[in-house]
């Protein structure tokens, strides 16, 4: 499913928990949890210690997969939102850029439509920060080691 390794910073997680924060706040949510469309979860803020977040960002994945299949066979290219109604709990779902999916569980202490309007808003924060930008610091690596091979070399050439 993905399309090569899927790189995150410690930086990048740092600010990804802080917007994970900001959104549990506004949207009065329980927790919030952020996995690749591969079902790895990269992190989770919140009230999460109930929950297995590995199965269950796994199990999104699987939820994502099904989804585009369905939306495939009724036209659209793919459906960014999923919502889950419980009895006490209730789950918001939705991709987040190319590679992650975002997800959000909450109680009556809310509404949908608070979670809705704050999870779009994170969800764009987040698409900034998961965004292949970081793999600039791949090219630097690279250049580096381009970089100190040609010394290595002309080392030996003299």
């Amino acid at each position: 499913m993905s399309s090569g390794a899927y790189v995150l910073y410690e930086d990048q997680i740092d600010r990804i928990n802080t917007a994970l924060l900001r959104l549990l706040k506004k949207a009065e949510a329980k927790c919030a949890i952020l996995a690749d469309k591969d079902g790895h979860l990269i992190t989770r803020q919140g009230f999460t210690q109930s929950l297995d977040t590995t199965a269950l960002a796994a199990l999104l994945a699987g939820s994502f997969a099904s989804t585009r299949e369905i939306a495939r066979l009724v036209g659209e290219p793919e459906f960014s939102v999923l919502f889950h109604q419980g009895v006490r709990d209730h789950i918001h779902i939705c991709l987040v850029g190319e590679r992650c999916i975002l997800a959000i569980v909450f109680d009556d202490r809310t509404t949908i439509g608070m979670v809705r309007l704050y999870a779009k808003e994170t969800a764009d924060r987040l698409r900034e920060l998961t965004t292949p930008a970081a793999d600039s610091r791949a090219d630097l690596s690279e250049d580096f080691s381009e970089s100190a091979g040609e010394k290595i070399d002309s080392m030996f050439k003299e």
